[in-house]
């Protein structure tokens, strides 16, 4: 897995790009280390592990975007992301599918 503007996530013979996410991730503290977390947590589902990767890149990227909608700024965006986090549901963590 390699992230950035554009996520790339590969088992060694597929690879899947995950584009999104919002510039103010690259800003702050943390986001590599939730996204190593929901990675985690996403390999103990069943089903594929280079689909539940990239499923967790796009979680954390709709998260990112949902929270630059609703923050002004790098302070705000902190608090603003975890409550996206939170607040992912299973329609929208499905239509990542």
């Amino acid at each position: 897995m390699v992230t950035g503007e554009v996520d790339y996530v590969t088992n060694g013979q597929r690879t899947l790009s995950i584009p999104g996410g919002d510039p103010l991730m690259t800003r702050i503290v943390g986001t590599g280390c939730a996204l190593s977390a929901v990675v985690a947590a996403s390999c103990a589902l069943p089903g594929a592990a280079l689909d539940n990767v990239a499923s967790a890149c796009c979680w954390m990227k709709l998260a990112g975007q949902a929270a630059a909608e609703r923050s002004e700024g790098p302070g705000s965006f902190i608090p603003a992301f975890l409550d996206a986090l939170y607040h992912l549901d299973v329609e929208a963590a499905n239509a990542t599918n």
